[in-house]
């Protein structure tokens, strides 16, 4: 989905459309009955990702007041009512587990969002994380490393926008992004 077709705030965050993409495509979605989308910002995971598997229950969780009001009218805007959301501060007591999280904000408390995750996560499920900031994607390297996960996998996104600039254009550059995706262990319970 383009990002036009989200409404967007100034300080509330949105998973671009390249990084969603590559975001949903490692949630291996086809198989999955629940997400949990945890610091769901503008709700653009949440929402395309109930759009492309009908059948999927989607829990969104957000604590800002302004994200919350905008998953809202993204929901309605684009008719995908069934999307949950919570508002309130991950890790909270949720009343089944997921086969699916994606982390987009941690608020200060990722390693208590990620032990959260795999807590919360089916055997075998998918966790993916993605950050801006590479101190977050160090302390996630860092304590997935010790977690009982297998296929962990990074990229680095780095993306440019072609811009028009006088007679021409250029290529704008996009801070880059970092996408990590595991599996929490089928053996685990």
């Amino acid at each position: 989905m383009k990002d036009e077709l989200f409404l967007r705030g100034q300080k509330v965050p949105m998973t671009k459309e390249a990084v969603r993409v590559l975001a949903l495509e490692r949630l291996s979605l086809s198989d999955a009955t629940h997400l949990i989308d945890v610091g769901a910002g503008t709700g653009s995971v949440a929402l395309e990702a109930a759009l492309r598997f009908p059948d999927l229950r989607v829990t969104a969780i957000e604590r800002n007041p302004a994200a919350l009001e905008l998953i809202n009218e993204n929901r309605q805007r684009l008719g995908c009512r069934k999307v949950d959301i919570i508002a309130g501060v991950a890790p909270l007591p949720l009343s089944d587990k997921a086969d699916a999280i994606f982390i987009g904000g941690s608020g200060g408390h990722l390693t208590d969002l990620i032990d959260w995750s795999l807590m919360m996560l089916n055997p075998g499920g998918r966790l993916v994380l993605t950050f801006i900031l590479l101190n977050n994607l160090n302390e996630a390297l860092s304590h997935l490393q010790t977690c009982v996960v297998s296929e962990l996998d990074c990229v680095q996104l780095q993306l440019s926008t072609l811009t028009p600039l006088g007679r021409g254009h250029y290529f704008k550059p996009n801070n880059p992004t970092y996408l990590i995706s595991c599996h929490k262990e089928a053996s685990n319970v």
